[in-house]
């Protein structure tokens, strides 16, 4: 069953998606070699709560954080822990918020200190992914849409897309009707409609698409060891035009500023 989501609601989500956006800004202030992941995460919780929001996902399913933290060949899923940031890692930090009843979710992937030209590359073409994406998220195209222009634009560059784990409708619930695959075929799949609101989320491996979980249940990593980036955007279907309803701006006016 699909929510189809009125304008007011939309609106209720588009302020839930702007507080993911600032939080994953907030956090990547503290982004540098040396920190915890746990360390991040509190910082987090506190931002969130400290905004009148609940962190979405933790306790969601057991997850014991409020953000998903994964480094280097983690894809996602990483749990908040002892892990310590190092120069040349790469880190995707997946948040979700619950506020006034909607959840926003949307994820971003930050280099540590200098990465090398492969790994930028990875990053700069998995978060054009993303953007591909959503510019088929339009009334009237199918979800195959959706996945057909990521997987299209990122396996030109020889890189594997994660069939395992998919972006989906987000809103009363975190994960609602449709999924939203990152590959796929164009012109099939679920008709989009006005009042669908998805998270879209390339999930993107410089190496081979195969993944494994490991033992804590929760964790995602690539089986060939090779490094992973994901990006993510919740987004309101319409006719046109898709209306990206979370932000990377505050983000990524935090990451120039640290960059000087």
């Amino acid at each position: 069953m699909i929510c189809f989501k009125t304008e007011e609601e939309i609106e209720i989500q588009r302020k839930s998606s702007l507080l993911v956006g600032k939080t994953l800004a907030e956090v990547a202030r503290h982004l540098k070699p040396g920190v915890e992941t746990i360390a991040l995460d509190r910082i987090a919780e506190t931002f969130i709560r400290d905004h009148h929001a609940i962190p979405g996902f933790k306790g969601y399913g057991g997850f014991p954080g409020s953000l998903c933290i994964s480094v280097n060949d983690q894809v996602v899923h990483g749990i908040p822990g002892k892990t310590i940031l190092k120069d040349g890692d790469i880190v995707s930090i997946d948040c979700g918020v619950l506020m006034n009843g909607f959840y926003g979710d949307s994820a971003y992937t930050f280099a540590i200190g200098e990465v090398s030209e492969e790994i930028r590359l990875l990053m700069q073409r998995t978060k054009e992914s993303l953007y591909k994406g959503i510019e088929a998220a339009i009334e009237g195209n199918r979800i195959g849409d959706i996945g057909y222009a990521v997987q299209s634009h990122v396996e030109q560059y020889g890189y594997g897309v994660v069939r395992e784990l998919v972006g989906h409708g987000v809103g009363r619930k975190l994960h609602e009707a449709p999924e939203v695959p990152n590959y796929g075929r164009k012109g099939n799949g679920t008709r989009l409609r006005t009042g669908m609101v998805i998270a879209i989320e390339p999930m993107v491996n410089l190496g081979a698409r195969y993944v494994f979980q490991e033992d804590d249940g929760w964790t995602i990593r690539t089986k060939d060891g090779s490094p992973a980036a994901h990006y993510e955007h919740t987004v309101a279907v319409r006719a046109g035009k898709a209306d990206v309803l979370s932000s990377f701006e505050e983000i990524e006016s935090v990451i120039k500023n640290m960059n000087g």
